[in-house]
């Protein structure tokens, strides 16, 4: 083996204190280990291939971004589209059921006896002009106060309308009073 060796550490009693063999004072050789009063020299933290490491995932994640920010923008879009077209599709079953519905004699039927008030020949039919109460209103109308209360809002009522006949004439009497007060009779 020959070629360059690393320098061999001077035994601890050859060199002595005034550091006659070797190194100058504060100075260490490459391959000695380091004094008892000196500190360790410390690598660096950030290194060359640090740096390029550093710079090629910035490169990597801001070649990424635009196509995973396409992506992300796209799957929404479908997702809106799906939803779209669910809509539609009820929309056209809804339509579908109408269409049946309308093409149906039975129907046809019914809607022009609701609307239009015809019936058939064989039928003798009835128009009720007025006021005309279904047999539910009746019913919900009875049940939805009971008799005192009825009683009660008719007592009020007609006190009501009782009070507003009396209030004229005691407003006329009023204004009066104030005239003969002011002097006003006289003039």
């Amino acid at each position: 083996m020959t070629g360059q060796r690393g320098r061999q550490p001077a035994p601890s009693g050859a060199a002595g204190a005034g550091g006659s063999g070797g190194s100058p004072p504060g100075r260490q050789s490459e391959g000695s280990p380091p004094r008892a009063g000196t500190a360790p020299q410390a690598r660096p933290h950030f290194t060359g291939r640090a740096a390029v490491l550093a710079i090629v995932l910035c490169a990597i994640a801001l070649s990424l971004a635009y196509p995973v920010r396409e992506y992300i923008s796209q799957r929404r879009q479908i997702d809106q589209l799906r939803a779209q077209g669910a809509q539609i599709q009820q929309q056209r079953h809804r339509l579908e059921a109408e269409r049946r519905l309308l093409h149906s004699p039975v129907y046809i039927e019914q809607q022009a006896r609701d609307r239009l008030h015809m019936c058939l020949p064989t039928q003798m039919c009835y128009e009720i002009i007025g006021k005309s109460a279904k047999p539910k209103d009746v019913a919900a109308r009875a049940a939805e106060a009971p008799w005192y209360a009825k009683l009660w809002s008719s007592v009020q009522q007609a006190n009501a309308a009782r009070g507003n006949d009396q209030a004229e004439p005691a407003r006329r009497h009023q204004v009066t009073r104030t005239r003969h007060r002011s002097g006003e009779h006289r003039a």
